[in-house]
């Protein structure tokens, strides 16, 4: 297929996306991205949280930009790596599902820049198989005690990509992750989760692992620091999906795919905050320009440095995201302008169970300990609900949580026609195919225990 014309709907995006901006030949600037493990966009200071101690992710905010409107592919582990370091989306990586290996003629973005001169390293959750490794001069799986010494032991004579991937704040929890925990009193409950004392609790120990990552941001920073090359290195901070909490991770709500996104450059880009609507995908191909490194082909997505060299130039015209098997099967796609979304559900005869790891948490048996009282909300319900809609439409606007599903109000029926039509035409661009037959669930959705499946 050919590569995605990503704003085919808005020409002038287009020429502004596709012009890179020329970088200096004999200075090119090393790139250092943190990923997070399953964090939310709202849950750290930098994005406006009262009680979440990150004064590391705050720097980095302060020093770049912070981009307001940065959405996901997907809100699933490795699909939304995958896609991300391809610049690709997931259904066009051929590990469009949880724990499906990239093919070894999947590009990454570390294979252009080596061949442009660049020392590339992976370091921590790596979650992409086998096939691909050799497209980084190092991979170090595992923890983060490798991020430092990595950046400390690099070749002093070439610049670097490092691929900076954490394993917080992914579940499960446990109490002393931090020495002062976060409280239940910090907590900040969305309205789709019960307001007790057991998901609150719940949330304050993800709190803890956010915490603990931020001061591993810390110290990667201190290390730039102490060598003298702050100056010269972008960093970017990103998650690979929401929270891991029902009704976040593993959805197409804003809850499970927009992202935090953070880009610091000093020197060549003024610290500030962008509207600018962008897609993960962009991340890479913006990389490559900011290296002087021509994009592979296979890119599909646009560079986001005009956004970065102006704060209020415009982005894309909307952004496309996708769900498929993660732990349990299911088919959703959507699409996000900057004010409404529009969500199909290729699978409504299944419920929206969160992934099998929210699925054993405390919050979630709070939740069906309500659902059996019959206390939970209407929204609240619906990881239970059978069947979903077919679709949903949002006002984000009025209604950011999406909460209210706008389908079947007569006077959205234009816009709720135009974003069928805008999802269509993604589809047919992106060889986005129903696949040949459902795949089983990996584990029961109610316990969240693995299934033996049938041989």
């Amino acid at each position: 297929m050919q590569p995605l014309r990503a704003y085919a709907f808005l020409p002038a995006v287009v020429a502004l996306f596709a012009t890179p901006r020329a970088v200096a030949a004999d200075a090119p600037p090393n790139v250092l991205i943190f990923i997070a493990d399953d964090m939310a966009v709202e849950d750290c200071g930098a994005y406006g949280h009262p009680h979440i101690r990150t004064p590391n992710i705050d720097r980095l905010a302060h020093e770049g930009v912070r981009f307001d409107a940065a959405f996901l592919t997907c809100s699933s582990c490795s699909p939304s790596r995958s896609s991300i370091l391809t610049s690709r989306y997931p259904h066009n990586t051929g590990a469009h599902q949880l724990h499906l290996p990239l093919p070894a003629e999947q590009v990454l973005v570390s294979a252009p820049l080596r061949d442009a001169g660049y020392h590339t390293a992976a370091v921590g959750k790596w979650h992409l198989g086998n096939a691909v490794k050799n497209q980084f001069d190092e991979v170090k799986e595992g923890e983060v005690d490798q991020m430092v010494p990595t950046l400390r032991d690099r070749p002093t004579d070439k610049p670097f990509f490092f691929w900076f991937a954490f394993i917080d704040p992914h579940r499960p929890y446990q109490m002393g992750t931090i020495d002062t925990p976060h409280l239940p009193e910090d907590a900040v409950v969305p309205p789709f989760l019960p307001d007790t004392p057991a998901v609150r609790d719940d949330l304050a120990m993800y709190y803890d692992e956010i915490s603990r990552m931020d001061a591993n941001i810390g110290d990667v920073l201190a290390e730039l620091d102490r060598q003298g090359i702050s100056e010269n290195t972008v960093v970017v901070f990103l998650s690979d999906n929401g929270r891991p909490f029902p009704r976040c991770k593993t959805t197409v709500y804003d809850s499970g795919i927009q992202t935090p996104l953070i880009v610091r450059w000093p020197g060549e880009v003024k610290p500030g905050t962008t509207q600018a609507l962008v897609s993960s995908i962009d991340v890479m191909a913006t990389v490559c320009d900011m290296a002087g490194v021509p994009r592979p082909k296979s890119f599909q997505g646009g560079s986001f440095l005009p956004m970065l060299d102006d704060l209020s130039a415009h982005g894309r015209d909307a952004v496309f995201a996708e769900h498929n098997w993660h732990d349990y099967e299911a088919r959703d796609r959507a699409v996000r302008t900057p004010t409404m979304k529009y969500i199909r559900y290729d699978y409504n005869d299944l419920p929206g169970t969160p992934p099998a790891d929210a699925v054993r948490s405390p919050t979630f048996d709070e939740m069906k300990r309500l659902r059996d009282a019959n206390m939970l909300t209407d929204v609240q319900t619906r990881p239970f609900v059978v069947p979903q809609p077919k679709e949903e439409l949002f006002d984000l606007t009025e209604d950011p949580h999406e909460l209210v599903n706008l389908a079947e109000d007569p006077a959205y029926a234009d816009e709720l026609h135009l974003l069928r039509l805008r999802l269509d035409h993604w589809q047919r661009e992106t060889d986005d195919a129903p696949a040949a037959a459902r795949r089983p669930d990996g584990f029961d959705r109610e316990s969240g225990e693995p299934l033996r499946q049938r041989r």
